[in-house]
């Protein structure tokens, strides 16, 4: 059966479907050189991107910038959204967290039973077909028995830089001068850089991580998955988001 699933997920689905298509279309071609040299150049590329032995170091190397402290204190909680869907059926509400939202949101909830202090939520409607991420959150923690008052919805962030100088703002009106900050590990250095920008200092607090601690090669890091894809993708988007910061 491990030999099925390997043979069926690198080569019956994206992006090892495409990848050897590729191969394939290398060889029908290979009279051709120009072509199949193109190819097989594409479906290299491809696999690489795909693969954990290139994007789970990559990942990483974000996660690792920053640890979850021993001892954690602070005067209030912010946590930071990662996307929502619109309509889909829930508790109380229409609409759920993506899963890296909802891991952020359970961190910030075992936080606020260990701590007592209010849980900031910060998230906006970014996209026309995504909820208001802070009020889907607010229902969520609701349901779950934390105080309508030491809950704040701020709901008019669309990126990173807002939830910095949206929060800014509401520390400041509140007086909250301790904040502890909950995103995703491979988030988090870019979300205290732009905090910092925004004149506040935090306590990072990273969770929802992608790799192990200790990473060690395995096998299937070889093998070209859409989450190995979805990996890199990510990281590339924090790299970049890294070195926009000073000016964005």
């Amino acid at each position: 059966m491990y030999l099925v699933k390997f043979l069926y997920t690198v080569f019956l689905f994206p992006p090892g479907l495409f990848i050897l298509a590729l191969l394939i279309f290398a060889w029908w071609r290979r009279r051709s050189r120009a072509l199949a040299r193109a190819a097989l150049l594409a479906a290299g590329l491809l696999y690489l991107a795909s693969i954990g032995l290139v994007s789970g170091p990559l990942v990483h190397s974000l996660e690792a910038r920053h640890t979850p402290p021993t001892r954690v204190s602070g005067d209030v909680i912010i946590v930071l959204g990662g996307g929502a869907t619109l309509d889909t059926p829930n508790l109380g509400t229409g609409g759920h967290l993506y899963g890296s939202s909802a891991n952020r949101l359970l961190t910030g909830l075992q936080l606020h039973h260990k701590l007592g202090v209010p849980i900031i939520y910060s998230g906006g409607q970014v996209f026309a077909t995504g909820g208001v991420e802070a009020e889907i959150a607010r229902s969520i923690l609701l349901s779950l028995g934390v105080p309508g008052d030491k809950i704040i919805a701020e709901t008019a962030s669309l990126n990173t830089g807002d939830n910095a100088r949206y929060t800014a703002a509401i520390l400041a009106e509140r007086g909250y001068t301790r904040p502890i900050l909950v995103t995703s590990a491979y988030h988090m250095e870019r979300a205290v850089r732009q905090f910092r920008k925004a004149g506040v200092a935090v306590l990072p607090y990273p969770t929802d991580y992608q790799e192990n601690i200790r990473r060690a090669f395995h096998h299937t890091d070889l093998w070209p998955t859409p989450v190995a894809a979805g990996q890199l993708t990510l990281a590339l988007k924090e790299y970049l988001g890294l070195a926009a910061v000073n000016w964005y």
